[in-house]
């Protein structure tokens, strides 16, 4: 049962990377995802495949860990209600399909993933708004010293450490490209979305670097430049919310002015200062 456990977590990934590619590439071609989307089902033994079914109608999250919360419970990250405890040595083994008491989610056991350590404002902070609430002007990077798809990964997770925003860099960084091995998050015009889903605590995060002389990011097509990259940390309960934002930047940097005007910023300053003009309508 664990193999099949793993195989419905890579068939998530290819379901979410096909609504990626829908928000963040118009009109590209899914057939190739299709197809494996098509003969992974078709590998399930069918009760598995009719409830994995159900549950992605419900939610593009039908498998989700399950974790240690700070108290020693066991939380499912899907709903983020407490797991009775004699079901973590159950998940753990995955000698059968788990789910969770309250949203009905397959579970799997995940420990030792890095942690989304994003302070949340408090009752008396101001609200913030657009691009705001995701970023701040310390992960901008106006010229990353990265020269391939691993070391941007890791720059830009190391930025996001070194800034307090996440615990384990070199996780997350691997985290990152094992996603990106599926399918690449490159969506043409030299911009790319990296991103980590299931990191729990926090809220969601991006972080902003840029490479002007472009690096082959895309290992499909390795003679296409990459310059700019938002490199996203993702919680659970925000995995939905991400697609409308990657839609909603994909958008706004298919314009070739807005790519120009954000890769001639040469500081951080400068660089969040024309990120937020470009994306105050759009996020707001």
């Amino acid at each position: 049962m664990k193999a099949i456990i793993n195989q419905l977590v890579q068939l998530q990934e290819l379901h979410l990377s096909r609504r990626e590619q829908e928000a963040g590439t118009p009109g590209a071609d899914l057939k190739q995802l299709d197809d494996s989307i098509a003969e992974m089902m078709a590998n399930l033994p069918p009760e598995v495949e009719t409830q994995f079914s159900r549950l992605l109608q419900k939610n593009p999250l039908a498998i989700v860990p399950a974790v240690e919360g700070t108290d020693k419970s066991y939380i499912c990250t899907g709903c983020g209600m407490k797991l009775p405890i004699s079901l973590k040595p159950q998940v753990v083994a995955a000698g059968r399909i788990c789910t969770c008491p309250s949203c009905a989610r397959i579970l799997f056991h995940s420990e030792g993933g890095a942690r989304n350590t994003r302070k949340r404002g408090g009752h008396r902070t101001a609200p913030k708004v657009g691009i705001e609430r995701f970023s701040v002007e310390e992960l901008m990077i106006p010229a990353l010293k990265a020269t391939d798809r691993k070391g941007v990964v890791l720059e830009l997770a190391s930025r996001m450490r070194d800034a307090g925003f996440v615990d384990n860099a070199e996780k997350l960084a691997e985290d990152a490209l094992s996603r990106e091995a599926i399918v690449s998050t490159s969506v043409g015009n030299g911009v790319a979305f990296p991103h980590v889903r299931c990191v729990e605590g926090g809220a969601l995060t991006l972080a902003l670097g840029l490479s002007p002389e472009g690096i082959a990011f895309d290992a499909a097509h390795p003679a296409e430049k990459t310059n700019i990259f938002f490199f996203m940390v993702i919680p659970t309960a925000a995995s939905a919310f991400y697609l409308k934002l990657l839609a909603g930047l994909s958008g706004i940097f298919q314009e070739e002015a807005a790519r120009r005007k954000i890769l001639d910023c040469t500081t951080p300053a400068a660089l969040w200062k024309t990120l937020v003009a470009l994306t105050k309508k759009a996020l707001a």
